[in-house]
């Protein structure tokens, strides 16, 4: 059983649709005028600590998430494993969603995909139908979002707690929208924490759909709230994402799915596998520990 009600979560719900915009009661500049209102400011007296609970509440609503998708999939009894791989290795060969721990600081939810290339692969990005906006903060990135049956981000906290505990190598699969599927893989892939921005290591190429994220090698990750790419714009804010830009990127998975062919650079896309204007009909990346 969940530790909140349902009427709890109801209520937590109703005070985080509680916007800041809604609460700060700003007035309408005139059309003559060129002063933009930045939600970035809004930050003194008062509203500040109602941003802080909003805050708060979002946390607590993301962690109850989590619980809800760990009784959607398929759980473990007993042992607390350190990855999917080691999930597959105990004999756990059904895809689903799995408690890890892999460094013993605190166990948390993952997707286990144990079908693709071998099994043993730990998710932490899925796209596949639009059903979750990914245009969000650095929050929310670093403490995940979505449903991990579904759409998600596992979290950068999350992703940098696998990737110091042991080597792991990358995968990303992806398929457009007349069901043509195509892959990437880099034989090493960490990110750093915090502190350093979850910086983006990569290991070497190999694969079918192109090198599309050898221009976020080295990296720090960006948001639209927290601009950390080389160019004198913000790229997560141009390309409707967030992501490992550099002078913005050949890949944004984080980006809007706009389904297909379209106009806009703001797609989900892999550029050396179908350009900067399609955005991709699904998108998964996921790790493994490259002794498997």
């Amino acid at each position: 059983m969940l530790p909140l009600t349902s009427r709890c979560l109801s209520t937590l719900l109703a005070l985080y649709a509680l916007t800041p915009a809604a609460l700060s009661n700003k007035p309408t500049s005139p059309t003559s005028c060129h002063n933009v209102y930045n939600y970035n400011t809004f930050n003194a007296g008062p509203n500040k600590e109602m941003k802080k609970l909003l805050l708060e509440i979002k946390t607590q609503l993301t962690d109850l998430q989590k619980k809800v998708n760990g009784i959607q999939g398929t759980k473990p009894i007993g042992k607390v494993y350190k990855n999917c791989a080691e999930l597959y290795k105990s004999g756990q060969r059904i895809s689903g969603v799995y408690t890890i721990d892999p460094d013993g600081s605190g166990a948390f939810d993952v997707f286990c995909d144990q079908k693709t290339a071998g099994g043993g692969w730990t998710v932490f990005q899925k796209r596949q139908d639009g059903s979750v906006d990914f245009f969000l903060g650095w929050t929310d990135y670093k403490i995940g979002f979505g449903n991990l049956n579904g759409e998600f981000w596992l979290g950068l906290d999350e992703i940098n707690r696998l990737t110091n505990s042991a080597k792991f190598r990358l995968r990303v699969d992806l398929e457009d929208t007349k069901g043509k599927t195509a892959y990437a893989s880099y034989d090493y892939f960490a990110v750093t924490s915090e502190k350093t921005k979850y910086q983006l290591s990569l290991g070497i190429y190999s694969g079918i759909a192109g090198d599309s994220l050898n221009q976020s090698r080295g990296c720090p990750f960006s948001t639209k709230d927290q601009d950390n790419d080389n160019w004198s714009k913000n790229c997560a804010d141009d390309l409707k994402g967030a992501w490992w830009y550099n002078y913005c990127s050949y890949s944004n998975l984080n980006g809007v799915y706009h389904h297909g062919s379209n106009s806009l650079a703001s797609a989900l896309k892999w550029y050396h596998w179908r350009g900067h204007r399609y955005s991709v009909k699904r998108a998964e990346m996921k790790i493994r520990p490259v002794t498997f």
